[in-house]
């Protein structure tokens, strides 16, 4: 535990990011799941729009984005 100011307020501002990150990863992963589970096209293209969130804010590298909606459309 931090004793200074400073760094008790970053371990606040990296909890808040590390659980507002950990819901557009797990929001991303159900979309998937649903997609594999259903196959239908408005299923698809919700879990494609949660994978783009997920890579524009850094969550997830460009490569395992595409990977991931690759994988997506073979199915």
């Amino acid at each position: 535990m931090p004793n200074i100011k400073g760094a008790k307020k970053r371990v606040q501002i990296s909890n808040k990011r590390r659980d507002a990150n950990v819901a557009v990863k797990s929001a991303m992963k159900t979309a998937i799941k649903k997609v594999n589970k259903t196959g239908e096209v408005a299923d698809l293209n919700d879990a494609i729009k949660k994978i783009d969130k997920a890579l524009k804010s850094g969550i997830i590298k460009k490569n395992t984005a595409a990977r991931k909606k690759s994988k997506l459309m073979k199915k």
